[in-house]
């Protein structure tokens, strides 16, 4: 084993690493693969992204993950046994895509594996005095690593846990490295599955930077549409266009309590299940579908929305640079244009990095702080402190 420590300690020492960053979100459409060429660490990191994709899930793996997903019951034994099914498949994702992008795996020193997270449970959702927060991502990184001979760091949460935080979002550390700009305001908003953004002060003061969690993002979206048309998503928000806003059952959804907390939290489909959103409306007043996935698609703007004017403003110029599966939605995007006047409202793409590749882009720069970052002692950052995240797994 020890030439595999040698190799991680000269990876270490280079000055330009090659990380395949990859993210499997909560709306489970497939994995994204990000190549990148990251130069330096800290505050001196550059990030060049050679080759972006996604891969999507088939239906039949979906239902598979979709059997643990955001379930307090389940057959423990399925959970146990797709940790290892969701890390072969990724393995074999990385190496078939590897190939078809005429990369050698010799050539990639690294593996930035998020993982499928597949339940999170803050304090504020379990509620449990005795018990800390908690997440779960399965697909271990010892399968990947072994499976495609590649050093692969994973399970980057656990470590935000111990360190007192809630496991996410993770896109603070790396959106802060990447994205801040002086005299500029910067909401980097991802949404994905859930809402959530990073705050990026544009007086620099680092006490103001956190991410926090807004809501449901596509979660609701995806389930519906799925629920009653039998479409992975609302494609073009058409069939939300078809429908109405119900305001009644919109300020009803919007009296979840999770709204009212503090900055910053997490949540998860845990707590915005389309089965709390039919219960909410009420059996006596069940909307259409296509009312409730225009009420729906509301509901994710608004809190979007309601959230960000909670922060206060430092800078003269604000800005929202968009990423994730809702910055195609052009009705929460219109919504937002109408929310903020005279905002800069731009996709991601307008600071050199994808949106879509974003989260991918950013593990793989938290790997790169594994092996290479030195922050200054007692450096902090969303009131924790700067920590490497994940856990190290060899090939062989």
């Amino acid at each position: 084993m020890k030439h595999h420590i040698q190799a991680l300690a000269a990876i270490a020492q280079k000055q330009t690493r090659n990380i395949l960053g990859l993210m499997s979100g909560t709306s489970l459409d497939g994995l994204d693969l990000a190549l990148c060429r990251i130069e330096g660490a800290g505050f001196q990191t550059k990030v060049q992204v050679a080759h972006f994709d996604t891969i999507p899930f088939d239906e039949a793996f979906r239902e598979e993950i979709r059997r643990v997903f955001a379930q307090k019951t389940i057959d423990f034994q399925h959970l146990v046994l797709l940790n290892e099914v969701v890390a072969e498949r990724h393995a074999a994702m990385i190496n078939t895509t590897l190939r078809r992008w005429g990369i050698a795996p010799g050539s990639v020193d690294l593996i930035a594996s998020h993982g499928q997270t597949v339940f999170h449970a803050p304090r504020q959702f379990h509620g449990l005095a005795d018990y800390p927060n908690g997440t779960l991502q399965i697909g271990d990184g010892d399968h990947i690593a072994r499976r495609t001979g590649i050093i692969t760091i994973s399970d980057f949460r656990q470590k935000h846990l111990a360190a007192g935080g809630e496991g996410a979002p993770l896109a603070l550390y790396g959106d802060f490295l990447l994205f801040s700009e002086k005299n500029e305001d910067r909401f980097l908003l991802n949404i994905g599955g859930i809402g959530n953004f990073t705050f990026l002060p544009g007086d620099g003061d680092t006490s103001l930077v956190f991410a926090t969690d807004t809501g449901p993002g596509n979660t609701l979206l995806d389930a519906a549409a799925k629920h009653f048309f039998q479409q992975p998503f609302d494609d073009g928000a058409r069939l939300a266009a078809a429908g109405k806003v119900d305001e009644a059952l919109l300020l009803r959804l919007k009296s979840h309590p999770f709204f009212a907390l503090p900055f910053p939290q997490t949540t998860g489909p845990e707590q915005f299940s389309l089965e709390w959103a039919l219960a909410t409306a009420g059996k006596d007043s069940t909307p259409s579908g296509h009312n409730l996935l225009a009420t729906l698609t509301r509901l994710t703007a608004d809190t979007i929305a309601e959230a960000i004017r909670r922060v206060p403003r430092t800078a003269a110029t604000q800005a929202i640079y968009l990423s994730g599966g809702g910055a195609h939605n052009p009705t929460v995007v219109a919504y937002l244009r109408s929310y903020f006047p005279g905002w800069k409202i731009e996709q991601m793409e307008t600071l050199g990095v994808h949106g879509d590749a974003k989260e991918a882009v950013l593990f793989a720069v938290l790997a790169n702080e594994t092996v290479a970052g030195e922050p200054p002692a007692g450096a902090q950052l969303g009131g924790l402190p700067l920590i490497s995240m994940g856990k190290i797994s060899l090939p062989g």
